[in-house]
């Protein structure tokens, strides 16, 4: 969502841990996700009618799923995974989905980038990220991928860099 008019995105991070948050509810798999004016776009790939036997003759579809988040989606959601950290027990991070944990690293990667626009896909755990950087020339994209381990390595490290970061409504921790 934008927080000032005319500028990038803000705090991808928490942003995109949201979407996560919601994608792991539905169980989708293989996402897309692209930014768009407004909002952003969710592609993936949902299981139906999945049969809990292992040998049973129906083993459900899978069907493509698109999703439109608007920013005020995005705010709503936001604010629906605040409250409830807020009123979480100590292992809410080892709680949640892999989306919620995966999304939320790659939002601080491109926090860390300050794009001003992004799309990324994922295929079984491993990432391709594609943003739109400002240069002197102007804008270019630039592409990053990011394996399972990558990721995996990037939400291990997650609870040390969280205590580097204030959190909303927190002021940003003392230097020592």
């Amino acid at each position: 969502m934008r927080i000032y008019e005319g500028s990038p995105r803000q705090d991808f991070e928490e942003v995109f841990r949201s979407i996560g948050a919601f994608l792991d509810q539905r169980a989708m798999k293989e996402v897309l996700l692209a930014e768009a004016p407004d909002g952003f776009i969710v592609q993936g790939l949902v299981s139906s009618g999945v049969d809990a036997g292992a040998w049973s003759e129906s083993m459900g579809t899978q069907t493509k799923e698109t999703l439109t988040f608007l920013d005020d989606d995005i705010a709503r959601f936001m604010d629906e995974a605040l409250a409830r950290r807020n009123h979480a027990v100590a292992d809410d991070w080892a709680k949640a989905g892999y989306y919620e944990k995966a999304f939320r690293v790659l939002g601080r990667y491109m926090d860390e980038q300050k794009p001003r626009d992004t799309f990324f896909f994922e295929q079984d755990g491993a990432f391709v990220v594609r943003l739109l950087m400002a240069s002197p020339t102007g804008s270019r994209h630039v592409l990053s991928e990011f394996t399972r381990e990558d990721i995996d390595a990037m939400i291990a490290q997650g609870p040390a860099l969280r205590d580097t970061k204030a959190r909303p409504g927190q002021a940003a921790p003392a230097e020592k």
